[in-house]
């Protein structure tokens, strides 16, 4: 039954994404997962800890949050398919549909590009800043267009192809247990010092849980780019990231140009290997090219569900 319910889910998201109104009224459930993610770290991340200490509180952090997860979401699915019977995959799409996000990254993204479009540099940064880590002050043209291209590719598998494939894979709980991985990782999955032990386990299980989908966004997004093989095979690992390399080389070696190099962080600069090495400098036109390219991976993933729901 996993099938309807994320055609459902798909169609959902597509049509009206998670709209600013809900979101002032009642948020989004991500935010629960961030209220016990901080929670925990405030509580056992402390200076006075070893870093043993805090990798192993880091451990036991993720696994409160993901058997709780999992077993809310389990009990939620069991009841809502003992209550309904044949017609539960509506409720169940209902409850799967905020953790897509396939409309609200393109409503996200293509503001930066129109702002780009009309040269209005001070927009563009204000609107690529609500997507991006990264120091937005400085950042000229084409690096907006770069920032923008490189979420978008990412976001992809995090915000797309991954919360579908664990909920085609283990339903309601594989993709709330997986949004709550991914909420872990944005949060304390980095390396500064402060994070670096406690958020270990966040990161490494979110490297997990991303392994095939960010493979899978990047073969999508160069069948819909009709191009980028090479790129993405050869500079995937150039990335950081053991996933995210997947979908950005992907973009780049679809759109012809060159992604990550310098980006600076909290006025840090930090040389990046570029992915696309030798390819052009994005251009505002290439961030409506990536939106386009975009748009023609969702709905190939569209048809990726359907022929699975097919062959079941």
């Amino acid at each position: 039954m996993a099938d309807p319910v994320a055609l459902a889910a798909l169609a959902l998201d597509a049509l009206i994404g998670w709209p600013g109104s809900l979101y002032r009224r009642v948020g989004h459930p991500v935010g629960g997962f961030a209220r016990v993610i901080g929670a925990c770290e405030q509580r056992w991340n402390t200076p006075d800890r070893t870093q043993r200490q805090r990798r192993t509180l880091g451990v036991a952090a993720m696994l409160l949050l993901l058997i709780g997860t999992a077993l809310f979401a389990l009990l939620l699915e069991l009841l809502i398919r003992h209550a309904l019977g044949a017609s539960a995959w509506v409720a169940i799409a209902l409850l799967a549909w905020p953790a897509l996000a396939q409309r609200s990254l393109f409503d996200h993204v293509r503001p930066v590009a129109a702002a780009l479009e009309d040269g209005n540099l001070p927009a563009a940064r204000h609107a690529v800043a609500m997507i991006v880590g990264r120091d937005t002050d400085a950042l000229d043209s084409a690096g907006i267009a770069r920032a923008g291209i490189e979420s978008l590719a990412e976001s992809f598998c995090d915000g797309v192809v991954a919360p579908l494939f664990w909920l085609l894979v283990a339903g309601l709980p594989g993709l709330w247990c997986y949004k709550a991985i991914n909420t872990a990782d944005s949060l304390i999955g980095h390396k500064e010092p402060r994070w670096r032990a406690y958020g270990w386990a966040a990161a490494r299980i979110d490297d997990a849980a991303n392994w095939i989908p960010a493979r899978l966004a990047g073969v999508l997004l160069c069948i819909a780019g009709a191009g980028g093989w090479r790129v993405m095979w050869l500079d995937c690992r150039r990335h950081a990231s053991p996933n995210a390399g997947w979908p950005e080389a992907a973009m780049a070696g679809a759109l012809g140009v060159a992604l990550a190099g310098p980006i600076a962080y909290d006025g840090q600069m930090q040389m990046k290997p570029w992915i696309g090495d030798g390819a052009a400098a994005a251009r505002a036109a290439d961030l409506n090219r990536a939106l386009a390219v975009y748009v023609r991976a969702c709905a190939l993933l569209w048809v990726l569900v359907g022929i699975v729901a097919w062959l079941r």
